[in-house]
């Protein structure tokens, strides 16, 4: 009876310490949300730069021009 009960409680451990991570917990979530928006606002303040919208709208002139 002992021993079963100590398989059991093996058994419990070994599932417990090897399942895996399915998803985010709060805290996790808040922070990975926090960084996606800060990501998000550099990312915008990128593309919106003079330089960079230049570039964008040369390429897309080059695109649309390529078989004329």
């Amino acid at each position: 009876m002992l021993s079963r009960l100590l398989d059991h409680a093996r058994r419990i451990i070994f599932a417990v310490r090897h399942r895996g991570d399915r998803g985010m917990s709060t805290a996790e979530y808040a922070v990975g949300t926090i960084a996606a928006c800060g990501f998000a606002a550099l990312l915008f303040k990128v593309v919106t730069s003079a330089d960079v919208q230049e570039l964008l709208v040369g390429l897309v002139n080059r695109a649309l021009n390529v078989g004329k």
